[in-house]
């Protein structure tokens, strides 16, 4: 039997936006394929020295807002900076979820301004209701998963082709020894 896929997801948002600690696996097919999800579900109170290893353990990053919580919904654009600085040079493949969708009468966040800041960031925008599974999260972690399987296969195929560059570059300096 084929080795699944394995993708490794970090949940990061402000505390009491609906995420728990925790890390738990999950498996799903995506266009034909298994994959296997490890996902590190962060509180959201963890100190730098923690969130930066959560950083460099993740390859995808869901960023979490509470849309009857503004300050949480302020806190993403610091998130993305940090996910920039420990990720360089590196593009960062991360997804925006406004949470808790079904308290729509407490919002503060209007969908507009989570998809405004989700343009900014270049990344795909979800509205969501953990609770009572309003919105399509898990079609926002497969497509999660979708883009970080591609940009594995880009990076792979480059650092191919420059391991065979580096190879060619060692050979001719070998040859142009031996030929001098």
């Amino acid at each position: 039997m084929a080795k699944s896929a394995e993708v490794k997801l970090a949940i990061f948002g402000r505390a009491g936006v609906g995420k728990s600690e925790s890390t738990y696996r999950h498996q799903a097919t995506i266009d034909d394929e298994v994959v296997t999800m490890e996902i590190l579900d962060t509180a959201g109170q963890e100190d730098a020295i923690q969130r930066e290893g959560h950083v460099r353990w993740g390859e995808g990053f869901v960023l979490v807002y509470d849309i009857t919580d503004r300050g949480s919904f302020e806190e993403v654009l610091p998130l993305k900076n940090l996910l920039d600085e420990v990720k360089k040079p590196k593009n960062v493949t991360l997804i925006l979820v406004g949470n808790k969708a079904d308290l729509d009468h407490s919002r503060q966040v209007s969908t507009e301004e989570g998809e405004k800041l989700a343009t900014e960031l270049a990344c795909a925008f979800y509205e969501c209701s953990a609770c009572t599974g309003e919105g399509n999260i898990m079609e926002a972690f497969y497509e999660l998963c979708r883009e970080v399987r591609r940009r594995k296969m880009v990076q792979g195929k480059t650092r191919r082709r420059s391991s065979t560059t580096h190879v060619k570059q060692a050979i001719n300096k070998m040859l142009t020894k031996i030929s001098s």
